[in-house]
């Protein structure tokens, strides 16, 4: 097909994106009417229920664009404005469930309007992931202004200059090893990230002959937003709003780091002859290819090309044909991450068969023992 013939089939597909951070004033109709406090349900059932179902509808789309198209691709702004339009929605949905919450709600409503906001604030890490790669000033500030509401600023500094040097390596806190739950990579990750971002601001800081405690960390201007966005939303709406802006937080971040804990799970750069790992490439990030998922994440799932290129716009990622494949979409690998039995009935046999069965050549856990599943699937 010529370029001039190509056309981006998923163009009108992209606004979906914004469909995350609209549910939240869907959930306060419906919590208005009938459903009642169920209705702060809708965000979770929508993510974790609908969308997988969906996934499996629609199943896979394996389209590249030529890469002749791509330099039209990535300076057209249509795509840029869509990740920009998620912001002042994400900040809108935060406004409506504090005031909801401040209001008084009870414990079926309140865990909803937690996990509502967590949902949208955590997806919104990924709006921000996909701005802070970019070169362009205001994009990498957007990408701040999408962390605060988390209090995870400190991704962008981790994320950038941690996470994309030590991928699927030993030393990344945020590559989950083969054996290890999700919920014991969790406390590592969140501990490990933080240390990571704190470290790396402080060496880069002291490389210019200053001190740490500075307004020209980036670390510490980060956590600082967030203290301002939370001041204020507490100033509007009172005391009470503290809580549940701690435990949105934490339900963010916490599927952020489910997300981080399935890119990578079990893939190891080997060693070369030099000590160092080798470089990374398609083999070192599970993806997926489930059309509707990659829509709602702008592409996320498309995470090798994603750490080859990492200033690529997620309208022009691949997909590879190396690249270790998941049995099905984020959103339905998130939940399965949660139940680590299931987890590793499904996903322990696929990182062995990536390796042709040397678990040795995997990023193991030291605790890490192949279940009988995965040593039948193995020979």
């Amino acid at each position: 097909m010529t370029v001039d013939a190509w056309r981006d089939r998923r163009l009108p597909l992209w606004p979906l994106a914004l469909v995350v951070p609209a549910l939240p004033f869907a959930g306060l109709a419906l919590a208005g009417g009938p459903a009642g406090p169920w209705g702060w349900w809708l965000a979770p059932v929508v993510v974790f229920g609908l969308i997988p179902l969906v996934d499996l509808a629609f199943g896979d789309d394996r389209q590249n664009p030529p890469e002749e198209a791509v330099p039209a691709l990535q300076r057209s702004p249509y795509y840029r404005w869509i990740t920009y339009l998620y912001l002042p929605a994400q900040y809108a949905a935060l406004v409506v469930t504090c005031r909801e919450w401040a209001a008084g709600v009870g414990p079926a409503a309140g865990a909803g309007l937690v996990l509502t906001a967590g949902i949208v604030n955590g997806i919104a890490i990924n709006t921000a992931h996909e701005l802070g790669h970019k070169r362009e000033r205001v994009e990498r500030w957007l990408s701040r202004i999408a962390l605060a509401p988390t209090g995870y600023g400190h991704f962008f500094v981790e994320h950038n200059r941690g996470h994309h040097v030590r991928v699927a390596t030993p030393e990344d806190p945020a590559s989950a090893r083969l054996g290890e739950s999700f919920w014991r990579f969790w406390p590592r990750t969140v501990a490990g990230g933080l240390r990571s971002a704190w470290r790396l601001e402080t060496a880069r800081l002291r490389l210019r002959g200053r001190s740490p405690w500075t307004w020209r960390n980036d670390v510490l201007t980060a956590w600082a937003m967030t203290v301002l966005l939370f001041a204020a939303l507490t100033a509007l709406h009172g005391w009470t709003v503290l809580p549940f802006l701690a435990l949105q937080a934490v339900a963010g971040f916490s599927l952020l780091e489910a997300v981080n804990y399935l890119e990578h799970y079990g893939l190891l750069r080997q060693p070369t002859g030099t000590g160092r790992a080798e470089k990374v490439d398609p083999r070192h990030s599970w993806n997926s290819d489930r059309l509707v998922t990659n829509v709602f994440l702008f592409q996320l799932q498309r995470h090798s090309d994603h750490h080859a290129n990492p200033l690529r716009r997620y309208q022009t990622l691949r997909t590879f044909d190396v690249s270790p494949r998941l049995p099905a979409g984020y959103a339905t690998m998130v939940v399965v991450a949660l139940v680590p039995p299931l987890w590793r009935r499904i996903m322990d046999p696929r990182v062995l068969a990536h390796y042709g069965g040397d678990a040795s050549l995997a990023n193991r856990d030291r605790n890490f023992h192949a279940p009988p599943a995965a040593r039948a699937a193995t020979g």
